[in-house]
């Protein structure tokens, strides 16, 4: 894999947990809160080294919302955290009303997205949640890929003004992003050069692009990666000077078709310049129970599938 390499599969929600321990050292205004889901979060370390800094608002997660945007008030940055699902469709008008219309400061921080989650299944699992989030206007949505991005892309809203929903897994996945990365808000990361199809990729899903793209390469097709972990704002200048080589690009995420990445990116090229699109993504349906592994490749999240839509998009050009 080049320079990527694993340096050994980590969940995403434990590089958020060592985030927010930093941050507790470096700045006294950070403050978490979580909704009974402490040790699923990885937010113990910080309850135990700043108690008085950690709030524990049990099974209330609206409550948990509105506190947080009381607390920004007094200068304070509050971080919350529960599963995506409850971060987000359980406290939509909390969310949009106490923090996202007023501009609080909240960084609202969500694991267990996607159909990663597993076997807890539909009701807990949540597809729908960088559409909803990506509607509010003012509302900065981050989709990181490995432990390393996670711990980085933590550190870094902190120094943001302004809500933030940053989204990240359960399972545990390839780690090969650089630990002391800079991390760009609003930024793309180019990590491969290709002239053949631009791949654009979030979360989960940038390791199984890195994997198509070998794949290609063996067949001396070459593809522009870019990670895109910022979904808004989106960096749309790169994403358009690849697409100005390429002349057609594939989208690949962990989120339903509709309201995603995907649909952000087709919305730019419709309006800057019209190239031929395919979009690996769950296609508008619930997930099920089932081992993250296993639901990947039904739902067409994979290596393979990215590959196979790379190969469509390139005989559409």
């Amino acid at each position: 894999m080049g320079k990527f390499v694993n340096q050994g599969d980590k969940d995403t929600r434990s590089g958020f947990g060592v985030g927010l321990l930093e941050l507790g050292r470096s700045n006294k205004n950070i403050l978490a809160l979580c909704a009974d889901l402490t040790g699923s979060l990885k937010m113990n370390e910080f309850k135990n080294e700043f108690p008085d800094r950690f709030f524990q608002v049990g099974i209330a997660e609206a409550n948990m919302m509105g506190i947080a945007a009381g607390m920004t008030i007094g200068g304070k940055i509050p971080f919350t955290g529960t599963f995506a699902n409850f971060s987000t469709g359980r406290v939509y008008d909390q969310i949009r009303q106490s923090i996202a219309y007023s501009g609080k400061n909240v960084k609202i921080c969500a694991s267990h997205a996607g159909v990663t989650l597993g076997e807890d299944g539909a009701t807990h699992q949540i597809l729908e949640d960088i559409g909803l989030m990506k509607m509010l206007p003012g509302m900065t949505v981050i989709n990181t890929c490995d432990f390393n991005q996670t711990r980085a892309a933590t550190i870094a809203i902190a120094e943001h003004k302004g809500p933030v929903y940053l989204r990240f897994g359960r399972p545990k996945v390839p780690n090969f992003t650089d630990f002391d990365q800079k991390f760009e808000i609003g930024k793309g990361m180019k990590l491969i050069d290709g002239n053949d199809v631009t791949i654009v990729a979030t979360g989960h899903l940038v390791w199984e692009a890195i994997q198509c793209v070998e794949k290609l390469n063996a067949e001396g097709i070459s593809a522009d990666l870019i990670n895109i972990h910022t979904i808004k704002p989106l960096d749309d200048e790169l994403i358009l000077k690849s697409i100005a080589k390429t002349k057609c690009v594939v989208s690949a995420e962990e989120h339903n078709v509709i309201g995603g990445l995907g649909e952000s990116i087709s919305r730019l090229i419709v309006e800057k310049n019209l190239v031929p699109m395919e979009f690996v993504a769950v296609q508008d349906s619930f997930g099920e129970s089932g081992t993250p592994k296993e639901l990947m490749e039904k739902y067409q999240l994979s290596c393979e599938n990215i590959y196979s839509k790379c190969k469509k998009v390139i005989s559409r050009k």
